[in-house]
């Protein structure tokens, strides 16, 4: 059974740069406002992530007959990003809950759900945090599952899975405890037998959505999977999880290097003796997006070689993410210092960029394995 090509909304018909700037033009007049809020963890944009749905921003990588195309997604999320990298992150676990809907052999889970999620009028994540620490030798798999009729029943629990609700959605992934075999499937997170439980304060990014959730012998019907088995399903999305990562580093480091351009009038006589300015960011974004732009336009791609730039660019994604929010502190001094600043929220923003999975550590072990 061939892959669903899901229908898009109708605002993803239109050239990308009408969607990318639609996609920035609710960001800076409806997300600009919350980005302190969501980072305290005092709000959820629920209602700003469901415009970017109405307009398209969660459906411009469906596969169309079978090829795909990620640009236009990053670039939207992207534009996300330049005004808040926690919003960012919350694009992403949407985006790649659309990627496996629409890339499922599921036929009726890709026609009850895909345009659900790529409007956005059904939102959720992605539980593969532990599974693909687990693909690579990092941790064991944490979910374990059953055969029974019309489905599997499932337990265990999860730490961490972001941009959720009591009537969100993710994909995850169990391990079968009746024969070998890995099974990928969609969590209703409105099942009494899934209990989402809020995580201790992070350093960022409160605003996430994000929860320990746990399975206390949960009935996952055969409906809800994504794919069984599981291997060859993540073989084939495993581009797509990465590069669509691509549009938070790209907005967190384009703001970046917005804030060491702000205090050049007042700072730039000092500034300049600073060994990173604004404009050695700007040609580093500038390789990183032309770099993801031709990778994002073949995510099927299954080369070896294009396995391993995927990994090699997200890698440095991070790292470039690092350094500038670090640059923009040093050229904001005492100021970039103030809590009401939003270059130490970037800052903190870029360390999440290199350590969400697959983190930087992961990132080099997979280079080294590969």
């Amino acid at each position: 059974m061939g892959s669903l090509a899901l229908s898009r909304v109708e605002a993803v018909d239109q050239p990308a740069p009408s969607l990318v700037d639609e996609v920035a033009r609710i960001a800076r007049e409806a997300l600009a406002p919350l980005a302190a809020g969501i980072d305290a963890g005092s709000v959820y944009p629920a209602e700003v992530l469901r415009q970017f749905g109405k307009v398209g921003a969660w459906g411009s990588h469906v596969p169309q007959e079978g090829p795909a195309d990620l640009r236009c997604a990053i670039q939207s999320m992207a534009a996300i990003g330049e005004v808040c990298g926690a919003t960012a992150f919350m694009a992403w676990c949407q985006t790649t809950l659309v990627w496996y809907a629409a890339n499922s052999t599921n036929l009726r889970l890709a026609k009850r759900f895909g345009d659900g999620f790529s409007t956005g009028r059904l939102l959720g994540g992605t539980g593969l945090s532990n599974p693909m620490k687990s693909f690579f030798g990092i941790e064991k798999l944490k979910l374990k599952g059953r055969k029974v009729e019309g489905g599997y029943i499932v337990r265990g629990a999860l730490p961490w899975v972001s941009n959720l609700g009591p009537d969100h959605y993710f994909g995850t992934i169990f391990e079968r405890e009746d024969e070998p075999g890995l099974v990928m499937f969609l969590a209703d997170c409105a099942d009494p037998a899934i209990t989402l439980t809020p995580c201790k304060p992070f350093l960022a990014m409160d605003g996430t959505g994000t929860y320990g959730v746990q399975f206390r012998d949960a009935f996952v019907p055969d409906d809800l999977i994504l794919a069984d088995p599981a291997g060859p399903f993540v073989n084939k999305i495993r581009a797509g999880f990465i590069l669509l990562q691509a549009g938070m580093a790209l907005g967190v480091i384009r703001d970046c290097t917005n804030i060491m351009d702000e205090v050049a009038a007042p700072l730039g006589h000092v500034n300049r003796y600073l060994p990173q300015q604004p404009e050695n960011f700007r040609d580093l974004a500038a390789e990183l997006e032309a770099e993801t732009m031709a990778l994002a336009r073949d995510p099927y791609n299954a080369d070896e070689t294009y396995w391993r730039k995927v990994i090699a660019l997200r890698l440095r994604a991070g790292e470039v993410s690092v350094a500038a929010a670090h640059a923009a502190m040093l050229h904001c001094g005492a100021r970039g210092y103030l809590k009401s600043h939003r270059a130490q929220r970037r800052l903190r923003e870029a360390y999440f960029v290199a350590i969400v999975t697959p983190a930087t550590k992961q990132l080099r072990k997979m280079l080294a394995d590969a």
